[in-house]
């Protein structure tokens, strides 16, 4: 498996995986807490890359993960009480970490959080930062076995999506 920097011809792959995870949340299979029709949607995907900061996995040439990571801190994340007091600069961020359905259960996710780590210290990050929805409860506990703590849930209206519990994560290497 290979994490690399996402370009155009990955921006159908990307949106592939939303949907399937949007098809999984409507028939009652995951509870993520997002809304097709507000986040994530291609328009997420294409501003991320438009960015520079959209990676995507592959595995035998097929895209099966894809997260956006950068030193962005979103709004939300000023009213969280984060464990630790780190300076925004040595912050990097995983936003929407995704992987596609059909892929499940072959460790990508934990692959794509062991790559966000080394690219974090790679750019001099040492405090690492993510969240999720509280009703996420499959990514909380993969981060918590991933050493992630959950610093504080902060309720808000996040990605556009009304009454979130956002989970505010940290772990410092």
């Amino acid at each position: 498996m290979l994490v690399r920097k996402a370009d155009i011809y990955d921006l159908d792959a990307i949106e592939t995986i939303y949907n399937a995870i949007h098809d999984q949340e409507e028939a009652g299979l995951v509870t993520i807490g997002w809304d097709r029709a507000i986040y994530p949607t291609r328009a997420t995907a294409a501003d991320a890359l438009a960015a520079g900061d959209m990676f995507v996995m592959e595995d035998d040439g097929r895209v099966v993960a894809s997260a956006r990571i950068n030193q962005v801190q979103v709004p939300e994340y000023a009213d969280a009480r984060w464990n630790d007091d780190a300076p925004a600069n040595e912050v990097m961020v995983l936003h929407t970490l995704t992987v596609d359905p059909a892929s499940g259960g072959h460790g990508f996710g934990r692959a794509f959080v062991a790559f966000y780590e080394q690219h974090a210290l790679e750019h001099g990050c040492r405090f690492l930062r993510m969240d999720t929805n509280a009703r996420n409860v499959r990514a909380r506990a993969m981060y918590a076995k991933l050493g992630y703590v959950e610093a504080d849930i902060v309720p808000c209206v996040f990605n556009g999506i009304e009454g979130v519990q956002l989970v505010c994560l940290e772990k410092t290497l």
